[in-house]
């Protein structure tokens, strides 16, 4: 059997939680009994690239971009944030964040500045916002921001504009910014988020279309085991992972609803 490659750059804002990550990879691959490598995909490798190889065993993709693949790629698991925010559900939001020192203590205060967003393939960076600020749009005001800067393309860079003074707020994946809290204190001190959006299904682990059904069974099985394997506790732990859940495609077909929703009030782009 051909070796297959895993990777979590999505959720690796520090080198810890990337370590914890490559230690769950090796446990699933032990107990998949499945050759399950992690590899790295840095920034600035755009992730379609990863998504596209077809030796993928499991690798965060955004649940955008797999609703819009039509469900092509096979679903391993999808996990469950351990904070009380997540309703132990395989769930995430977009938080949207200031600088702590910022005069700005709600989306509404942010309407005529500057908005950073990360890549408009993004659910978390683009598509989630973008339907989040339509409730704020009016006949007589349908442009909301003086500027709208991108693409940052990942979660810390559009943070990292933000705490710059190059953006006034931006869009972040809400599990990217806990394990940030848990991992990066200092950072986190410096940002405040000042609203959230509605819950969506978290961006899944998948495998490539050509990857054996039976292949992301077995690696399925071994995520979902994950929560009751105690050699997996203390990563599972520095994840902020309650478990891990088997998704379906049609959990996600919500966000090709949102984007129809923004493009049909005529929101094609977040300005």
């Amino acid at each position: 059997m051909s070796a297959l490659i895993a990777n979590a750059r999505m959720y690796s804002p520090t080198p810890q939680a990337a370590a914890a990550w490559r230690a769950l990879f090796e446990i699933v691959a032990d107990r998949a009994d499945v050759a399950l490598t992690a590899v790295d995909h840095a920034f600035p490798a755009p992730l379609e690239a990863l998504w596209e190889r077809a030796d993928l065993g499991a690798a965060f993709m955004c649940g955008w971009p797999y609703a819009r693949d039509f469900g092509q790629h096979r679903l391993v698991a999808a996990p469950i944030p351990a904070p009380p925010r997540y309703q132990d559900r395989a769930i995430y939001f977009t938080d949207f964040v200031v600088r702590d020192d910022s005069r700005f203590h709600s989306l509404s205060d942010v309407l005529g500045h500057r908005f950073a967003y990360t890549i408009e393939t993004s659910h978390s960076g683009w598509n989630a916002p973008r339907y989040h600020l339509l409730k704020l749009r009016t006949p007589e005001q349908p442009r909301l921001f003086a500027e709208t800067l991108g693409p940052f393309v990942t979660p810390l860079r559009a943070l990292a504009a933000v705490l710059d003074g190059t953006a006034d707020a931006a869009p972040i994946d809400s599990y990217l910014i806990d394990l940030t809290r848990a991992h990066d204190p200092a950072t986190a001190a410096t940002i405040r988020v000042i609203e959230t959006t509605e819950a969506a299904p978290v961006p899944p682990l998948v495998a490539s279309p050509a990857t054996d059904p039976a292949i992301v069974a077995r690696l399925g099985a071994a995520f979902v085991a994950l929560a009751d394997d105690r050699a997996a506790a203390p990563h599972m732990a520095a994840l902020l992972l309650k478990g891990f859940a088997r998704p379906s495609a049609g959990d996600y077909r919500i966000t090709l609803e949102r984007d129809a929703a923004a493009k049909a009030a005529g929101y094609t782009r977040i300005v």
